[in-house]
């Protein structure tokens, strides 16, 4: 495929677990960009949040944006707020395949619980509440994509089905 497939979507709705299963199957290359922006930089997330702050990590995450955007055959899982800089979707829909992973507040906050330590913009008494506002505040953010796939009470397996029908569907066209 000459396309990328950009994996976009809140924290916690799956965007890693389900490009790497969807990179596998459709023998693509997988690249997690908070990963990629750890290899750069040579720190952690939460590392990079807690010594330079969030506007920092975000230059870096356009940066990352900008590099892959340029490169072909891949599958991307994004970072939660790389919806938050507009220059971000663009650099990445100029040669990708957009699509938005969604859960419901309650699986968000079931899978981030596990992984609060690694998630800077997560505090450790997380409510529901909290998510569905996050969620409320970021929606029309999301809204870059028509493709949309739910990942609450679906397997991996489920999920990496749905997505290659959308491309299917693209790829037809």
């Amino acid at each position: 495929m000459d396309k990328n497939i950009v994996l976009i979507g809140f924290m916690g709705t799956g965007k890693s677990s389900v490009g790497l299963k969807l990179a596998e199957k459709l023998k693509m290359k997988f690249v997690d960009m908070d990963r990629e922006i750890e290899k750069v930089t040579g720190m952690s997330v939460s590392q990079l949040f807690r010594k330079y702050g969030e506007i920092r990590f975000r230059s870096e995450e356009r940066l990352m944006a900008q590099k892959l955007g340029q490169q072909s055959n891949l599958v991307i899982a994004t970072g939660g707020g790389v919806v938050l800089e507009d220059e971000n979707i663009q650099l990445l829909r100029e040669n990708g395949i957009m699509i938005c992973l969604e859960a419901s507040p309650a699986d968000i906050l079931a899978r981030v619980s596990r992984k609060k330590g690694s998630r800077p913009l997560l505090k450790r008494d997380i409510k529901i509440e909290d998510i569905e506002n996050m969620l409320q505040a970021r929606e029309h953010l999301y809204s870059c994509t028509t493709h949309r796939v739910n990942t609450s009470d679906k397997d991996l397996y489920t999920v990496v089905s749905d997505i290659q029908k959308i491309i299917k569907q693209l790829e037809s066209k």
